[in-house]
């Protein structure tokens, strides 16, 4: 399955629905294997992050420089004009300001105009017992409202745990979690911080945020695609 295959309208219903939906295959064992394999190295990446040293949770990312590995460079072009759309109608239920262009090109622009200058894609490495905490991706004043995720690692077979989660907090209610199955190579999309929801009373916001679950044996990667850049 590549981009071309999306239905964005089944994609909506199900962001609608529950904050998160899955866009199929969309990176091969080839691919997957070149972009964990090259997490020791350091020429690809501007950042370094161990996440226990912030509070974080534990296990490791790193933050790719310009220019991007093509895999990821590709997905973050071809993926922006689906989740634009979309974007665009969220922000207009949540009667919010300001719109997103139709390409990615055109909105980071928008960031660099703005100082958000810094690429924010990322690769993520777990061992036994690492988890990431539960948070929100921002970085800045201008956030695009959606992200993608891509798991690398295969579930069994290189590691047991460490479940994609999302929660979301509806007013005046509990928090709601989601445990998200995933394979390799598969790409979620899913809320950054807030999305809208139907009410009686029209739509209200729901804030979201995701982390990972304890990893239990092995070793897991995953990638991060983050469409707005970072101060």
């Amino acid at each position: 399955m590549g981009v071309a295959d999306i239905d964005w309208t089944a994609i909506e219903t199900a962001l609608d629905g529950r904050g998160f939906a899955s866009l199929g295959t969309l990176l091969d064992a080839e691919a997957r294997v070149a972009l964990a394999g090259a997490f020791g190295e350091e020429a690809p990446y501007r950042s370094h992050v161990h996440m226990a040293r912030h509070g974080f949770g534990r296990g490791e990312y790193k933050y790719f420089r310009y220019p991007l590995p093509s895999p990821i460079a590709g997905l973050r072009a071809a993926l922006y004009p689906g989740c634009a759309a979309i974007a665009n109608r969220w922000a207009e239920r949540m009667r919010l300001d300001g719109r997103y262009p139709n390409t990615h090109v055109d909105f980071l622009e928008t960031c660099h105009a703005a100082g958000q200058e810094k690429p924010t894609p990322l690769i993520l490495s777990y061992r036994e017992g690492d988890y990431n905490c539960l948070h929100q991706d921002l970085y800045g004043g201008i956030v695009f409202p959606l992200q993608v995720v891509i798991l690398l690692s295969e579930p069994s077979k290189d590691f047991d745990g460490g479940e994609f989660v999302l929660t979301e907090q509806r007013p005046r209610m509990q928090s709601r979690a989601h445990v998200v199955p995933m394979r390799a190579g598969e790409a979620v999309v899913f809320a950054v911080s807030q999305r809208p929801v139907k009410g009686t009373r029209g739509d209200y916001r729901v804030k979201m945020r995701h982390g990972v679950s304890t990893l239990t044996r092995g070793m897991r990667f995953a990638t991060g695609i983050i469409f707005h850049d970072a101060t």
